[in-house]
C-alpha cells in the first residue's frame, strides 16, 4: 500500500493527512501581470494549507517554466540540448552566438534570457545551417578545437535535411510519446501512419516514397539516418531540435500518430514486419522478388491508399478498437 502523506497542520495542531491540488497564482514580472498554476498542500481535516518542505522551490521552478513558455523563452534544458547537440562548451557557445563569454553560464544558473537572445538560441537549436553560419561568423573568437567539433556535429545533421519537415516532426513526436522505438519499429509505424492517414483523409501524410525491402516497407532516407542503431532503441540527440515544434503538426495528424503508437506501438518491430508481409501493397511490390531478395521497388501511394481505405471500411481505422481488431486479424494469418 502507498505510504500515507502526513504533515503538521498549524490549524489542527497535529500531524494530519494532506492532498496536493493545483491552484491559480498571479505574479507581476518586469511590470507585467501573469497568471500561473502552482501546487498547494491542503489539510484533509480542516482544509487549510500546510507547509510542505520543498514545495516552495518546486513552485518557483514551475513558475519559471510557465513564464518561459508564455513568453516563448528557451529553457535551461533547451540550452543543455544545444550544447550536447554541437558538442560545445558554455564559453565557446556564448562566443559562437555573439554573446559575452559568460552569458550562457548565467543562463544555465537560472538567469532568464532576453527575448532577443532567446530567439538566437532557439534558432541555433532548430537550424543546423544557422548554427554553422554563427560558428563561421565568430570563428576568430572561439578556439580551433571547439570550432572543429561543433562544425563536425553540424555536418552530421545534414542527412536530416533530406527529409520533409512533416516527416521530421512526426518522427520526433513518436519519440516523445513512445517509450522505446527501434529503427525497424519506427519504419513500420511511419508506414502505418501513412496508410491510415490516406484512408481517412484521402491524401498523403508524407511526401517520401516507401520501398518494399525484404523486411517490409522502408523509407530509405529514414533508414540511412538511424541505421547505426541497428536493433537497439533509438536515442538520437539530433531530434532535440524539434521538441518545441510539435504545434506545427495539425491536431488530426497528431491524432493519427497517437492512434498508431497506442496500437501498433505495442508490438516489436519484428511483429510489425510480419503484419506488413500479409498486406497487399508490400506483397504486390515484391511480386518479382525472391524471399529475402534485396529490392528498392517503390510501394505506390495509390496502392497504400486503396488497401488501407478498404481496411478502414471493415475495421474503422479511426478508432483504437478498430485498429486492434485489424492487427489481430493479420497476426492470425502469420
Amino acid at each position: 500500500m502507498p505510504k500515507e502523506r502526513t504533515q503538521f497542520c498549524i490549524e489542527c495542531r497535529k500531524e494530519t493527512m494532506y492532498r496536493i491540488q493545483r491552484v491559480p497564482y498571479e505574479k507581476c514580472i518586469r511590470g507585467k501581470d501573469y497568471e500561473f498554476e502552482i501546487s498547494e498542500a491542503v489539510c484533509e481535516n480542516c482544509g487549510e494549507t500546510v507547509s510542505l518542505p520543498g514545495l516552495l522551490d518546486s513552485n518557483a521552478q514551475e513558475i519559471d517554466r510557465q513564464y518561459r513558455l508564455q513568453e516563448g523563452i528557451v529553457s535551461i534544458e533547451d540550452i543543455n540540448h544545444l550544447m550536447e547537440l554541437y558538442k560545445i562548451g558554455k564559453a565557446p557557445l556564448s562566443l559562437a552566438l555573439g554573446f559575452g563569454e559568460i552569458t550562457i553560464t548565467r543562463y544555465l544558473s537560472g538567469q532568464v534570457p532576453s527575448k532577443e537572445y532567446s530567439d538566437v538560441i532557439r534558432k541555433a537549436l532548430e537550424s543546423p545551417s544557422y548554427m554553422m553560419e554563427k560558428l563561421n561568423e565568430n570563428i576568430d573568437k572561439i578556439g580551433d578545437t571547439a570550432y572543429r567539433k561543433a562544425i563536425s556535429a553540424a555536418k552530421e545533421m545534414e542527412p536530416l535535411l533530406a527529409l520533409s519537415e512533416k516527416m521530421l516532426l512526426s518522427i520526433s513526436y513518436i519519440f516523445k510519446i513512445a517509450e522505446e522505438v527501434t529503427p525497424l519499429a519506427l519504419q513500420k509505424m511511419l508506414y502505418f501512419a501513412q496508410g491510415i492517414h490516406m484512408a481517412l483523409s484521402g491524401i498523403e501524410f508524407f511526401r517520401e516514397e516507401c520501398e518494399a525491402w525484404a523486411h517490409g516497407p522502408v523509407f530509405k532516407d529514414v533508414y540511412d539516418i538511424f541505421k547505426n542503431f541497428k536493433y537497439n532503441p533509438i536515442d538520437d540527440i539530433r531530434f532535440a531540435m524539434f521538441q518545441n515544434r510539435f504545434h506545427e503538426l495539425p491536431d488530426d495528424e497528431k491524432r493519427i500518430i497517437d492512434l498508431v503508437v497506442e496500437t501498433f506501438g505495442m508490438y516489436s518491430g519484428k511483429v510489425l514486419e510480419r503484419i506488413t508481409h500479409e498486406e497487399t501493397p508490400w506483397k504486390n511490390a515484391r511480386v518479382n522478388c525472391l524471399p529475402g531478395e534485396s529490392s528498392n521497388e517503390v510501394i505506390s501511394k495509390e496502392s497504400i491508399k486503396k488497401y488501407f481505405s478498404g481496411v478502414s471500411r471493415e475495421y474503422e481505422l479511426d478508432k483504437v478498437d478498430g485498429i486492434r481488431k485489424y492487427i489481430h486479424s493479420r497476426l492470425e494469418m502469420v
